[in-house]
């Protein structure tokens, strides 16, 4: 079935949308290792070539970490699936990449570049509002599984407590905490892409239906959940 979006790329209450994307001060900034870290693991999850961390800001959608398209810092918003996606609530799921999938972008750039799936759950933040996606991109027309639509969100969330916890060193003056919480949290990703690429040498592909490799998978991610709460409640909280 394909995905029904609204009919405009531009949402009644985007104004309050970037509002919230800015104030994470994380728009258009330098690369930072976790964010890459994050998206390796995506790719290796997903037995995707690319994986990437954008942020939809006015006219531009903007690439915060991409692993597998490196030197692509983005995209103009009316040429990525990222814009449409963060205006629905549910993860979303392209198998194609044809112009029909989704009539609200050009996708003459996703052609170009041969790739032909999408799947990405969208960066939400306390207030609600949706400010990016994380995506993971092929070059086969594919589906994903419930599984794995859950396995996506769960990642997307981690994303999005990051992005909080960076702004609250950031506001704190603490660099030195924001460094601290990249090297425990990368530590933990480290161990993660150890075990995809155990996963992938016995089986080829990290297969997220199969309950002994999800049972991992979620161990996994409950430790970086665990770490994130950690280190929210003892840095002071943002204004």
């Amino acid at each position: 079935m394909a995905t029904e979006f609204p009919q405009s790329l531009i949402p009644e209450h985007d104004a309050a949308r970037l509002r919230t994307l800015h104030h994470y001060q994380i728009v258009n900034t330098t690369a930072e290792p976790i964010f890459d870290d994050y998206v390796a693991w995506a790719a290796q999850l997903f037995n995707t070539p690319i994986a990437l961390i954008s942020l939809v800001d006015e006219s531009y959608v903007h690439f915060k970490a991409v692993a597998g398209a490196e030197g692509v810092p983005g995209l103009n918003r009316p040429d990525s699936m990222c814009s449409a996606a963060i205006l629905l609530d549910t993860p979303v799921v392209t198998g194609d990449y044809s112009a029909e999938s989704c009539r609200l972008i050009s996708t003459d750039v996703a052609q170009a570049f041969g790739l032909n799936f999408y799947a990405g759950s969208a960066l939400r933040m306390p207030d609600g509002a949706r400010i990016g996606m994380l995506a993971v991109i092929g070059r086969e027309a594919r589906s994903i599984s419930s599984t794995e639509e859950v396995t996506l969100s769960r990642l997307a969330a981690l994303v999005s407590r990051t992005i909080e916890l960076r702004l609250h060193y950031l506001l704190a003056q603490r660099p030195d905490g924001w460094e601290a919480a990249q090297r425990e949290l990368a530590e933990s990703l480290d161990e993660n892409a150890a075990l995809a690429r155990y996963i992938k040498s016995r089986n080829s592909r990290v297969d997220l239906d199969d309950d002994d490799v999800l049972a991992l998978v979620n161990r996994r991610l409950k430790s970086l959940e665990n770490i994130l709460e950690r280190r929210m409640q003892v840095v002071p909280q943002a204004q």
